[in-house]
């Protein structure tokens, strides 16, 4: 299952997948909140362009923003099938709550080993990165995360309000 990076192709795609979603958050994925593109081909293409400059060492960070490399989690055939996102370092909010990683599979697609693959991948990612051990966070209820986070390697810190909050060891632990 490879990784690839936000791409500006994928337009229709994308518009599937954000239907498929539905009224489910993506808020933890890290691709939503102040990225939330307009469902446009031109809101798709400024969303793809904030992300890639996020991801850009040579550009500053935004005001509350740490760099962050964004993924498309894809199949086998190359399917859109989710999102990935790992943030090179913490802030306030992001040790409170949101991690250094997030990510979101599409509804259809839950329970095939997405997640599993991609966090593995971003694990190594982070390792790369000279992080040793990666925090990830989850909602209290949702056992799929639950599940993905502690089958790699995550232990369970704490619980802060309705987020599970667990550090992962990245491969170079």
């Amino acid at each position: 299952m490879p990784l690839v990076p936000p791409t500006h192709d994928r337009f229709q795609e994308f518009c599937d997948l954000v239907t498929e979603y539905g009224d489910d958050d993506l808020a933890g994925s890290g691709f939503w909140g102040e990225h939330q593109p307009v469902l446009t081909r031109v809101g798709y293409s400024r969303w793809v362009d904030a992300l890639l400059a996020e991801g850009d060492e040579t550009a500053p960070s935004a005001p509350d923003r740490v760099k962050c490399s964004y993924f498309w989690i894809t199949d086998e055939a190359g399917a859109w099938v989710g999102f990935i996102a790992l943030r090179r370092s913490l802030n306030d909010f992001l040790l409170a709550v949101g991690g250094h990683i997030g990510y979101s599979v599409r509804p259809s697609r839950r329970r095939e080993g997405h997640a599993s693959g991609a966090l593995a991948m971003v694990l190594r990612e982070a390792s790369a990165l000279g992080i040793e051990q990666a925090l990830i966070t989850c909602d209290d209820d949702n056992l799929g995360s639950i599940r993905t986070i502690e089958a790699a390697g995550g232990v369970l810190e704490d619980v802060r309000g309705s987020k599970r909050r667990y550090w992962a060891p990245t491969a170079s632990s």
